[in-house]
Parts: structure tokens; C-alpha cells; sequence
């Protein structure tokens, strides 16, 4: 059954969903499969322009599923490295794709499931929405969400959250940097609409290569190679085919093709 439903609109949004209520959208290793084939066909369809992940129900995720848990209790070393795999790539998929994504969290995030939203590029939340790194309550470690994770919060809040599986509002999860926005639920939805039309009034190629941009640039040392690099990007984009449309448009005060009716 599928468990992770992609739509894509006439306007080239696609929304990736969990739709797994009952189970407060908790995964397992047929979900991250979904999920990464879901991630993969997204980033392969060149018409899409920005994607949302979104889940069903009263949770966003609960992280991982407890038959799945209790599957892996019995797993040797090898079975377990081959699972763990799996996550990995399934985060790492959502983490590089080309178009800008956005998590709309509307309730708990558990565990794994703050390696999703950490992964996406915005994150908007309901004010009513808690957080969790909890696997030390059970005897693991947040290992194959670190990367993400720390990312996005700093190795300092994540000593404290990978230590003490607190739970923590929204307003402090956007204090530290794991959202972008805290918003009410009743105008989730319409500031998620307001960032997708930020978002659609840019180029759509100069977005992409925004994003991966940032990727290349981050943590990497001011110094001739990098700045040559950066020369290079500026002068391909202003001759490419976007650049001098949207060049033009802006001389000519008038829209570029890509906010064409």
C-alpha cells in the first residue's frame, strides 16, 4: 500500500505526502523506499519548480515505526548497516535535490523525522508543533540524521538535544535554526502559498543554481579558487539564455517570460 502520495499541480508544485495518520506518519523501510523513489522522480522532472513535504493526520512524523523497531532488534550488524543505508539515502535524495523544497509541519516531529526537515531548504511550522531527538531514550543515537541535523541547529544545540531527548516548542526550534517560520495553524497553509510565489517570481534556472550555490560555497575557505569559481558562475548565468531574458526585462520594465500568463 502506498503510504507516500506525489501530486504536481499545472503550476509545477508537487507535494510529497506521508499519508500514514494512524501511525502518526512513523516510517519504515517501505516508507523510506516510497519516499526516496518519491524524492528521486521529483528531482528528475525538470517542469517541477518547488516541492513540499507535508503529512496527513495530527503528527508530521513520529520517526521510526515500532514494528519496524522491533524487526531491527533482531537484526545482525550487517542487516542493520544495510538499513541504515537505506535512511541515508533516502535523506541524502530529499537533501541534494535541484529545486527548493519546503516541510509544512503541522504537528510532533520525532526522532528520524527531524532529519527530514532539517534536510529541506524551508521549514514552516504551526505554532502548536513540538520536537524531539529522542533515540537516547531508547538506548540509540540520532547517527544517520546527524549530518542534517547539525547543520541545522549547531553542533552546540546538538549535544544538548542528541543528550537529554527533550521535547521542544516550535519557537524554540526556530531559535536554533531548524525552522524558518512559526506561524498559526490556520494560516500554515497560506504562508507556505506566499513563500511558493517568492519562490515561482525567480528564475527558474538562477534558483537552482542558487541552491546548489550555497552547497558548494558552505564551509569552504575564502581564497583565489573559490572566488574564480564564484566569477565564472555570475559570468555564465548573465550570458545564458535566462540571465539575458531577465537582464532585458528589467531594462525594459517589463515582466521576464517566466511570469508570462
Amino acid at each position: 500500500m502506498e503510504k507516500v502520495i506525489t501530486e504536481i499541480d499545472s503550476d509545477g508544485i508537487a507535494r510529497v505526502t506521508l499519508d500514514n495518520p494512524s501511525k502518526h506518519n512513523a516510517f519504515d523501510d517501505q516508507i523510506i523506499a516510497q519516499l526516496t523513489d518519491a524524492f528521486s522522480a521529483v528531482a528528475a522532472n525538470s517542469n517541477v519548480r518547488v516541492m513540499v513535504l507535508a503529512s496527513e493526520g495530527k503528527s508530521f512524523s513520529a520517526g521510526a515505526d515500532l514494528d519496524w523497531m522491533k524487526r531491527m532488534a533482531s537484526y545482525s550488524y550487517d542487516e542493520n548497516l544495510q538499513d541504515a543505508r537505506a535512511l541515508a539515502l533516502m535523506l541524502q535524495t530529499l537533501k541534494t535535490m535541484p529545486q527548493p523544497t519546503i516541510a509544512r509541519i503541522q504537528g510532533a516531529v520525532f526522532g528520524g523525522a527531524v532529519g527530514l526537515v532539517s534536510c529541506c531548504d524551508i521549514a514552516v511550522a504551526a505554532t502548536v508543533a513540538t520536537f524531539s531527538l529522542s533515540e537516547v531514550k531508547i538506548g540509540l543515537v540520532p547517527a544517520t540524521v546527524s549530518p542534517y541535523v547539525i547543520e541545522a541547529i549547531g553542533a552546540r544545540a546538538a549535544r544538548r538535544y542528541f543528550m537529554t531527548a527533550e521535547r521542544f516548542s516550535a519557537q524554540t526550534a526556530k531559535h536554533i535554526g531548524l525552522l524558518s517560520e512559526v506561524i498559526g495553524p490556520e494560516n500554515l497553509d497560506k504562508q507556505i502559498g506566499l513563500l511558493i510565489d517568492a519562490l515561482l517570481a525567480n528564475g527558474p534556472e538562477a534558483v537552482i543554481a542558487s541552491k546548489q550555490l550555497v552547497a558548494d560555497i558552505n564551509g569552504q575557505a575564502i581564497g583565489s579558487n573559490l572566488i574564480e569559481h564564484t566569477c565564472k558562475m555570475i559570468a555564465k548565468i548573465r550570458v545564458s539564455e535566462q540571465g539575458q531574458e531577465g537582464l532585458q526585462a528589467f531594462l525594459e520594465k517589463r515582466k521576464p517570460h517566466w511570469l508570462e500568463d
